[in-house]
């Protein structure tokens, strides 16, 4: 309902167009597991009640549910012509909340459902597609260590090796980045709403993938060594009760600011060592962390 409030909620939506336009339709096309989504379903009470009910095992208990009652045999349907209204946060404070709560609770979910997964009578697409499916949030820790290792790799110009050599490595990274763009692309295509937002707000969405690598790094973390923590609900403005919820603060966005003034370094030392191929990653590594990490730092500002 909010898909134009803001910079914000303009390329959280196009990111929420893929899911449900493109990921969810082919899921359920190709017989592949999918998760329920929180905001609107209809279920059989005989299949929560045959798997043991609704569980707080995971941050995710949809996802948990909707894996259990699968491996128990049950086949969900996704229905995309039907629309519900449903508002996303506005703020970044909010965004960088819930996606901690799904990135945690994907990974809780993981641990539990994928080794029952492997062991279950499935082809091994499916058991492929489970794994990237559970573990998506995992690009998070890479994208941070990529972003961590760009300095001391150009500062001490440890690239020695040929530059065709490293054309021949870069072009399945390069064919892998249109995999992204194009699930983007035509899901603005298939939404009105969203068809000419593509290439005004496409660039946003991926700074704002890579700013929240820090806070999703984190969640990741805790979710692997079996850290628990509470439920914290994402405010929305639609609702009245929004002010009984408040969210968790901590200083995340100064890391996020320093990782950006890091990067800016990585993007001198890779001026300096001639590795320009490089430079719009670092770019997008700078920009993204700055804009995460001061726009969280002002939303903690006004909240207080």
């Amino acid at each position: 309902m909010n898909r134009r409030e803001n910079v914000l909620t303009r390329c959280q939506s196009l990111g929420i167009d893929g899911h449900f336009l493109i990921e969810q339709v082919a899921r359920a096309g190709a017989g592949l597991f999918m998760n329920f989504n929180g905001t609107a379903g209809i279920w059989r009470r005989r299949a929560i009640e045959e798997v043991g009910g609704w569980s707080s095992q995971t941050l995710t208990e949809d996802m948990d549910l909707s894996y259990r009652v699968q491996l128990a045999g049950w086949k969900p349907y996704y229905l995309k012509d039907v629309v519900v209204p449903a508002e996303i946060p506005a703020t970044m404070t909010g965004a960088k909340s819930q996606q901690f709560r799904w990135a945690k609770g994907s990974i809780q979910t993981s641990l539990i459902m994928l080794p029952r997964v492997w062991r279950g009578p499935y082809t091994t697409m499916q058991k492929i597609q489970a794994f990237l499916h559970l573990t998506n949030y995992c690009i998070h820790p890479l994208i941070l260590t990529l972003a961590l290792l760009a300095l001391p790799v150009l500062a001490l110009d440890l690239i020695q090796t040929s530059r065709y050599l490293i054309a021949l490595f870069a072009l399945p990274l390069l064919a892998a980045t249109f995999g992204p763009s194009t699930m983007y692309a035509v899901a603005a295509i298939r939404n009105p709403a969203g068809r000419l937002s593509l290439l005004a707000w496409l660039p946003f969405l991926v700074l704002y993938g890579t700013g929240i690598a820090i806070s999703n790094s984190i969640a990741v973390y805790e979710a692997v060594i079996g850290k628990t923590s509470a439920f914290i609900r994402t405010p929305k403005k639609g609702d009245r009760r929004s002010s009984d919820y408040q969210l968790k603060k901590n200083r995340v966005w100064i890391f996020e600011i320093l990782l950006g003034l890091y990067s800016i370094g990585s993007i001198a030392a890779g001026i300096a060592s001639g590795n320009y191929g490089i430079l719009p990653f670092l770019l997008i590594f700078a920009v993204g962390f700055t804009t995460v990490g001061v726009r969280t730092a002002f939303g903690l500002a006004s909240d207080a």
